[in-house]
């Protein structure tokens, strides 16, 4: 079934489509020299010319039809319009074909017509997390960490073009020679970017970071070996406390995904404002509110960025200001937040160490404008951040929680940090990497904070049944 809101297929860029020839690539078999981990990416191979034609009638047909009241209210009127259609055009040609086989046409009908073309039968397999277009002739995709190439296609760059515009339209985005990139998401969450000629020399490219139907909770961090009940329950122990996290890592070593656990142990009673680029975050808590980003329009005007939000939330009396991602000057307004009463906020940023991340924070922060001096922008990253939360992605592609630090204060000019937990890893078995995150024996100095919130700590969490070291 479509991925995409149903919408009238674009008659101009259908007709064009249909001036082209086919609506299906042919086959792109790929040799084992050049590319030994293809796999197939759909059954557009399997479709003959006979079937393409057959879409192809189908489609000629649906752009004649006069759109009617009825059908914009509709949302399955098109798919059911498109079935019948089908049906209609293989009585007419005196063609037979069982019952399974009309259901696969039918499904690449809606696929190509409605839905993303080669790319359905990707966005609905589970075990991919990550599927790349770099150009019409090369899919690729993430399975288990690893990324392999698969043997679906598009018939040409237009054709791509076409599917990128039919995912960003309905969000009141565009992608053309003056505006050649762009971010979007799918209905599902999905997160997606599409960048094209003349930037990208490839061709139109595109990358769809899928997200789980489901969110990751804190029982699969620790089956998948990402964290141990103990870290799991001291982080809960963290958000429950009302401590502001900040959650750093690089590209791909699922901050989202953590920001998602995190906010999992946010009471219902709470009001909760997340703020994003493109909304990413599944929070299943009843009281949320979702603000979003605008890009500016053709006239360069009506941009809302994410300080933009930050600042409005601090007017809608939030429990919890939740930001998908930290990049430039709203960092200083976030942790004017986290300082100001809204304890218990939480971010995301790039950086690849804690130490790196502090020093990340305070650019950032530089970059709204504002003329500070360095120790009055340590003070307030001192005083505003309580735990940092590391991840990193292994060289086996998995990804592991490697180091959790507690923000202590600041030494002379130099914002002091101790290591809670941290990964170690004991070597590399069959390609995959064996360790686990242990505590370091030190008791954070937060934790009169949680004790007065009614948060007692075992003191197995910290890796002693003895006397604990204060941090």
């Amino acid at each position: 079934m479509p991925r995409l809101r149903i919408v009238r297929p674009d008659q101009d860029a259908v007709r064009e489509r249909e001036s082209k020839g086919p609506v299906f690539a042919e086959p792109q078999p790929a040799s084992s020299a050049s590319a030994p981990n293809v796999r197939a990416g759909g059954a557009e191979g399997n479709l003959s010319r006979e079937d393409r034609e057959l879409i192809m009638q189908v489609q000629t047909r649906l752009i004649a039809e006069p759109e009617t009241a009825a059908a914009r209210r509709d949302p399955d009127h098109w798919p059911r319009r498109i079935a019948g259609l089908l049906s209609e055009q293989l009585e007419t040609s005196g063609r037979v074909v069982s019952d399974r086989e009309r259901l696969r046409l039918n499904r690449f009908a809606q696929a190509e017509l409605i839905g993303l073309g080669p790319l359905e039968p990707l966005l609905a397999d589970e075990s991919i997390s990550e599927i790349m277009v770099n150009g019409p002739n090369l899919i690729w995709v993430e399975r288990s960490g690893k990324i392999e190439r698969t043997s679906a296609s598009f018939l040409n760059d237009e054709h791509v073009r076409r599917i990128i515009d039919r995912i960003i339209s309905p969000l009141g985005r565009r992608c053309d020679e003056s505006t050649p990139m762009v971010d979007a998401r799918l209905p599902d969450g999905s997160r997606l970017n599409a960048i094209i000629p003349p930037l990208c020399l490839n061709g139109p490219t595109l990358t769809i970071r899928k997200f789980f139907k489901k969110p990751l909770t804190a029982a699969d961090l620790v089956a998948r070996g990402a964290a141990t009940p103990e870290l799991i329950e001291f982080l809960k122990a963290c958000v429950q406390g009302h401590l502001n996290v900040i959650v750093s890592g690089g590209t791909g070593t699922g901050k989202t995904t953590m920001l998602n656990m995190l906010s999992s142990f946010i009471g219902e009673n709470e009001r909760i404002i997340t703020i994003e680029n493109a909304a990413e975050l599944q929070l299943q808590q009843a009281h949320v509110l979702t603000l979003e980003t605008r890009p500016a329009n053709l006239e360069g005007k009506g941009e809302v960025a994410i300080r933009d939000l930050v600042v409005n939330a601090l007017r809608m009396r939030p429990d919890r200001i939740v930001v998908g991602e930290c990049r430039a000057g709203e960092a200083l307004d976030m942790l004017q937040a986290m300082n100001t009463g809204h304890d218990g906020s939480m971010t995301t940023l790039h950086a690849n160490t804690p130490r790196d991340a502090i020093s990340r924070m305070e650019t950032m922060v530089l970059m709204a404008g504002l003329e500070l001096p360095q120790r009055a922008i340590r003070e307030q990253i001192a005083a505003a951040i309580h735990v940092i939360i590391q991840l990193e992605r292994m060289q086996d592609g998995t990804r592991k929680l490697v180091k959790v630090c507690e923000v202590t204060g600041m030494e002379s000019d130099i914002i002091t940090m101790s290591d809670i937990f941290v990964f170690q890893q004991q070597g590399i078995r069959d390609g995959k990497v064996i360790g686990s995150i242990k505590p370091t024996g030190i008791r954070p100095r937060f934790v009169e904070k949680l004790q007065q919130n009614g948060i007692n700590l075992a003191p197995s969490v910290f890796g002693f049944s003895g006397p604990q070291r204060n941090g």
